[in-house]
């Protein structure tokens, strides 16, 4: 798994469920904690099927991720695109979002039994 290398491309990827969702309800979401993986866990379970290795190893790779490390990706990507809900995300308040996110994340896709 080390020489798997991880883009901007590949964060965005998993991060882009959260790019659809009006800024102002993101917002709202984060500072609830929302868990919005758990809304969609069967879809997600869904996807996985369709995976490759190599895809669920980049996955496996960003939600072990630091969350500021990730953060950091985010704001570049922001500063590229102007998706507000990237900044939102960027924001260190969001941190316990993210983590609740990824962990509920790495359940569905690694931890099933």
């Amino acid at each position: 798994m080390e020489d798997v290398n991880i883009t901007e491309e590949d964060v965005m990827e998993i991060m882009d469920q959260f790019t659809k969702v009006p800024n102002l309800i993101l917002k709202r979401m984060v500072s609830r904690n929302v868990n919005v993986v758990k809304k969609f866990e069967n879809q997600i379970i869904d996807h996985k099927s369709k995976l490759l290795d190599n895809e669920l190893l980049k996955i496996r790779k960003v939600i072990e991720m630091q969350v500021p490390e990730l953060q950091e990706i985010l704001l570049n990507v922001y500063k590229n695109t102007n998706k507000k809900q990237l900044k939102t995300l960027a924001d260190p308040k969001a941190q316990p979002f993210i983590e609740t996110n990824l962990n509920y994340l790495d359940m569905i896709y690694f931890n099933e039994t």
